[in-house]
C-alpha cells in the first residue's frame, strides 16, 4: 500500500523539532520511531499513532480516530486517524504518539 508522501514529510518534519526520529517503512506505510519505538505512522492517508492501552478509549473518541487492524486483529494500544481531519490537530496526535512511545524503554 502507498502513503501518502505529503502527510509523511509533514510529520517527519514536526517530530525532528523536537525528537531524534528514524522513518522506517512497516505495517504497509512508513512508521516514525523515537529512541527506537513507533510514535506515529502514515498508512495510506492516515495517521497511525501509539496511543498506549490505557489512553484507547479517548483517542477513539476524537473525530476521525478507529481502531488500527492488521491482518485482520485489532491492535490494542493503536489508533488510526483520518487524513481528512489531521489539519487542525496533527501536533496533538503526534504529542500523543510521542509521549506513549516515551513510556517504553528505548530500543
Amino acid at each position: 500500500m502507498a502513503y501518502d508522501e505529503v502527510l509523511a514529510e509533514r510529520v517527519q518534519e514536526l517530530l525532528e523539532k523536537t525528537d531524534a526520529v528514524v522513518a522506517k517503512k512497516m505495517f504497509g506505510g512508513l512508521v516514525f520511531t523515537v529512541r527506537g519505538n513507533t510514535a506515529v505512522g502514515v498508512v495510506g492517508d492516515d495517521l497511525l499513532v501509539r496511543v498506549g492501552p490505557d489512553s484507547t478509549p479517548r483517542a477513539l473518541a476524537q473525530p476521525g480516530a478507529r481502531p488500527y487492524e492488521f491482518r485482520g486483529r485489532v491492535s490494542k494500544g493503536w489508533v488510526l486517524v483520518s487524513g481528512e481531519v489531521l489539519d487542525d490537530v496533527l501536533d496533538d496526535w503526534l504529542e500523543l504518539g510521542r509521549e506513549a512511545a516515551a513510556e517504553l524503554p528505548p530500543k
